[in-house]
């Protein structure tokens, strides 16, 4: 079984996100603060090597760690 590059929390704002859901809403939908939702999204694009939210969309589809 091949484990996740991401944490549950991760995948939870990346699935918000690309639900079009802003910061501030991923923030009170999953009940914390708009800096965390953002260090998540900073932490994924770093250890998957990209510039940008999209770049990080894109390649987690790619790796199947998302699905639309």
């Amino acid at each position: 079984m091949t484990s996740s590059i991401l944490t549950a929390r991760e995948k939870s704002v990346f699935e918000l996100l690309i639900d079009n859901m802003s910061t501030k809403e991923i923030a009170n939908e999953l009940g914390i603060s708009e800096k965390t939702v953002r260090n998540h999204i900073s932490n994924v694009m770093q250890k998957l090597g990209v510039n940008g939210r999209a770049g990080a969309v894109v390649e987690l589809l790619r790796l199947k760690e998302l699905s639309l």
